[in-house]
């Protein structure tokens, strides 16, 4: 008779259940579908790490974009000049500033534009 591993193979089976919690139907209760659609969450989750990034650069670009136009200017140039003046905000911070502290985003755009 040949041996078996039950405890490792049900390791395996809850392992994939436990992603699975929350799932809708089988999703969540049958290990052939809940490793299917654990599968395809996890390449989602991965895919998404990365594209949170460009997303949120992207949101900032935005914000940057439309407090920059307040001012009479646009992103483009804001960016082109603070480069120039050597005057290094991230864009993280540039957005923080434009939704929070528009009278601070006001002050670095204009020492950009006319120091």
């Amino acid at each position: 008779m040949r041996t078996r591993n039950r405890v490792a193979s049900r390791q395996r089976r809850k392992k994939v259940l436990k992603l699975a919690k929350g799932y809708w139907g089988a999703r969540s209760k049958l290990l052939r579908q809940a490793k299917d659609h654990v599968a395809k969450a996890l390449q989602y989750a991965y895919r998404d790490r990365r594209q949170r990034k460009r997303l949120f650069r992207a949101l900032w670009i935005v914000r940057i974009n439309a407090a920059a136009r307040q001012e009479g200017t646009t992103y483009s140039r804001l960016m082109h000049v603070l480069q120039q003046k050597n005057i290094q905000l991230n864009r993280k911070l540039l957005a923080e500033l434009a939704m929070n502290r528009p009278e601070v985003f006001r002050e670095v755009v204009r020492t950009a534009l006319h120091a």
